[in-house]
């Protein structure tokens, strides 16, 4: 969720670098930087910490070149250091980079044996010599861009220029957002259409894949197998103070679309990339000694804390008890003095589960809360705050933060489960190195959106939607029947598949679609089994599922197919789907989207 800008200008850009930065400020950074093209040149200034310690380095050291690009930065592999600030560059390139280059390490063993030489712990300036490794081929900077992109593996966006090439900066993007602004003699780029709001309204958006080649003349875009494409070029109504839809019809789509990008900012903040190790925040309590975990929240936040209760159980071996927050906060259950209470929240400020907070600080808790705004009272209220970097969340149906808020409970269960010594080292190396796959994963499910609308036209005309899931599945079905419900205002319910025949099942008939999360783990037998109970009575089912069809021996309505992940990570992947079978049913059913009916962003009242 770093920020991202460049421009080929006919004057001096460095001033509007940074002013392009400051606007995407909301995302959050530890370090910024800009680079130019000086006389043939590449002229850097980085600096730690706020972008006023860039524009004091720019006082004293200004850039001139008439072609730049510019970074706000996230940590991810490495410490917040002008080290590792952004852009990374040697003598012929230079880069800028949001999201996450898996294979880092061995790019950078396969480099380092070629010569090339490391300057940061960074994961982006492997990038940086696999395109001068394409180069030193005698290709130009174009071909060397597009064969480099082919040697990378993740989720990412891309800005690049080159020494000797005044007139040229190429773009990349797989899983995070890019966007190209038109402007008279001059072209720019920003991860986010505000940033380019004061230069221009005529934006174009890349699409998943997409690299594209910048002259201020124009842009030529290719695709992910390199064929020239021509992409939309529409009038942005961004402004510097207002979070933009950019090219999506309503901002619930929009942030669908950045969980690849959300969820990569938000891992980078307890994940050591270059050690695949987490590092969650001392919670001010010895975790050994640890008899209980006592968790609350509302909504969607509850059934992230379900998922939160799987993990923490399965990995650190620590009992966990959840509950919805406006029970709890009048049930006043004992809690053992000294124990570990987890709130849950998007906003920090839901009236149910501060109550509830406030319960257990009075009982001597010690209070943890995962939160999406850090001046929230729940937040201020907390011993721990465990963020999440999920950015502005605009629509009401929670997505990203959803994912973000999965994302940090998986990381502060691996952490308990190592500082418990219920994890080896080799496998939280194995386990953290799913989590980073996480983005890639969710970028292929984006990729192939359009089998959702075929499959919501379906949902659009039933009355009622049942969800199955079993294990870690089942907050995924009560999310999904609830995110249905949300905003298609169609009746679904979710339940745990072993409960189906303990009275759901006289629901079944051939107008009923049953919608089952099923990814081929070890409770995939027993979930066929209920499958088979839903098939024998006529029920439509919707198999979303790693799985082939043919392997539940039943017929199905239609098939999800879903990337084989590590179990560990499946209810990440599996969120975005539910998702986005809700969002089209939605759209088809004519409602507000963003804005459904008697619902509120942030519930602040009883």
């Amino acid at each position: 969720m770093c920020g991202i800008v460049g421009i080929i200008g006919q004057k001096a850009v460095a001033t509007d670098l940074v002013d392009a930065l400051r606007r995407l400020e909301y995302r959050g950074y530890d370090s910024a930087g800009i680079a130019t093209v000086e006389n043939g040149h590449l002229e850097r200034r980085r600096a730690e910490g706020k972008l006023r310690n860039l524009e004091g380095r720019l006082l004293q050291e200004p850039l001139r070149g008439h072609t730049g690009i510019g970074h706000t930065r996230w940590a991810t592999h490495g410490r917040p250091t002008e080290r590792n600030a952004h852009p990374h560059m040697n003598s012929q390139v230079s880069v800028v980079h949001n999201g996450i280059i898996e294979n880092f390490r061995e790019l950078k063993a396969e480099l380092g044996a070629k010569g090339y030489v490391f300057e940061s712990d960074t994961d982006t300036e492997a990038i940086v010599h696999v395109v001068t490794d394409e180069l030193a081929k005698g290709l130009t900077p174009e071909k060397a861009v597009s064969q480099a992109l082919g040697r990378l593996h993740g989720a990412f966006a891309l800005a690049i220029i080159f020494a000797g090439h005044d007139d040229l900066m190429i773009a990349a993007r797989q899983g995070s957002p890019l966007a190209i602004g038109h402007g008279t003699g001059e072209m720019y780029l920003g991860s986010d259409a505000i940033a380019l709001a004061p230069f221009t309204d005529a934006i174009t958006y890349l699409d998943e894949g997409d690299w594209a080649v910048l002259r201020r003349d124009g842009v030529e875009i290719f695709d992910r197998s390199g064929k020239h494409v021509e992409r939309p070029q529409i009038k942005s109504v961004a402004s510097s103070l207002l979070v933009d839809k950019g090219n999506h019809r309503h901002f619930m789509a929009k942030e669908i679309h950045e969980q690849p990008e959300v969820i990569s900012h938000t891992l980078a903040n307890y994940i050591d990339m270059a050690e695949a190790t987490v590092t969650v925040p001392d919670l001010g309590i010895d975790p050994e000694a640890l008899q209980r975990v006592t968790m609350s929240a509302c909504g969607t936040a509850y059934y992230a804390g379900l998922v939160g209760k799987y993990w923490i159980e399965r990995y650190a071996r620590l009992p966990v008890e959840i509950d919805v927050a406006s029970e709890m906060r009048y049930r006043e259950p004992p809690l053992s003095q000294g124990g570990l209470s987890l709130f849950v929240s998007q906003s920090g400020e839901t009236a149910d589960t501060l109550a509830v907070l406030r319960h257990a600080k009075a009982e001597q808790q010690r209070i943890a809360a995962v939160v999406n705004v850090r001046t929230s009272s729940i937040a201020r209220e907390s011993d721990v705050v465990l963020p999440t970097l999920a950015g502005p969340e605009i629509g009401v149906a929670s997505t990203k933060a959803f994912t973000c808020q999965l994302s940090v409970l998986a990381c502060l269960a691996l952490g308990l489960a190592r500082a418990r010594g219920e994890l080896t080292r080799e496998e939280e190396h194995d386990l953290v190195q799913a989590l980073i796959e996480v983005p890639r994963h969710i970028s292929t499910i984006l990729r192939n959106e359009e089998q959702f609308e075929a499959i919501a036209s379906m949902l659009s005309k039933a009355r009622d939607v049942l969800y199955l899931g079993r294990g870690t599945s089942y907050p995924l079905a009560l999310e999904g029947a609830l995110k249905l419900k949300e905003i298609s205002y169609i009746h679904a319910e979710g339940y745990a598949a072993g409960e189906l025949k303990h009275g759901p099942i006289a629901l079944i008939d051939e107008n009923v679609p049953v919608i089952v999360v099923a990814p081929r783990d070890e409770l995939f037998e027993k979930t066929v089994s209920n499958m088979q109970e839903v098939a024998t009575r006529g029920g439509q089912i919707i198999l979303i599922s790693d799985a082939a069809p043919e392997a539940v021996g039943c017929k199905v309505a239609a098939h999800i197919a879903m990337p084989t992940a590590c179990e560990f990570t499946n209810p990440l992947l599996y969120a975005v789907p539910v998702q986005l079978l809700a969002y089209h049913t939605a759209v088809i059913m004519g409602t507000d989207v963003d804005q459904p009916r008697n619902l509120a962003k942030s519930v602040t009242v009883e």
